[in-house]
């Protein structure tokens, strides 16, 4: 299911646990059957709990998502950002039109001209220009592609 991921509205400040939740987690998970387990488990917590917090975190907002981030491009595929002008009155439509092409992982409403954004996933490179095409004329917008050209780790720390 694709959403869209707005800034977080959250006002409820973050506990200390919650803040080492996001800390921990931001690491990776451990490549075992029970990942949320032994993560749990270092943060001193019991699995359910954890996996409580984190469904809080996501019903607040103060997270938008929780999941891997794949190198695609190691696997011969190809992740591009892209922006489009969506028109106040046509919005809902284009966001509609964008979201029932698979390739779509999600979508970002923003306050800029380029009020739409989303993240277009491929299995091979040749992909990208047919899928934007393709989006760009059931949209009824021109889409434009924004290729990754130097990859970042960011993360973000929270004082406990």
């Amino acid at each position: 299911m694709k959403h869209a991921c707005a800034a977080p509205e959250a006002t409820d400040p973050l506990d200390p646990l919650d803040r080492r939740i996001i800390n921990a987690l931001q690491r990776g998970l451990p490549l075992v059957p029970r990942p949320y387990a032994q993560a749990a488990a270092a943060l001193g917590i019991d699995e359910g709990m954890l996996l409580e917090r984190l469904r809080a975190l996501l019903a607040r907002g103060v997270l938008t998502r929780f999941g891997p981030l794949y190198q695609i491009e190691r696997a011969g595929g190809r992740f591009v950002l892209c922006a489009c002008h969506a028109p106040a009155a046509r919005l809902e439509a284009v966001i509609a039109a964008i979201n029932a092409h698979p390739e779509v992982a999600h979508h970002y409403s923003r306050t800029h001209h380029l009020n739409l954004w989303f993240v277009l996933a491929v299995a091979r490179p040749e992909q990208v220009a047919p899928v934007l095409a393709r989006i760009a004329a059931a949209a009824g917008v021109e889409v434009l592609p924004f290729p990754k050209q130097r990859e970042f780790f960011v993360n973000l720390y929270l004082p406990a």
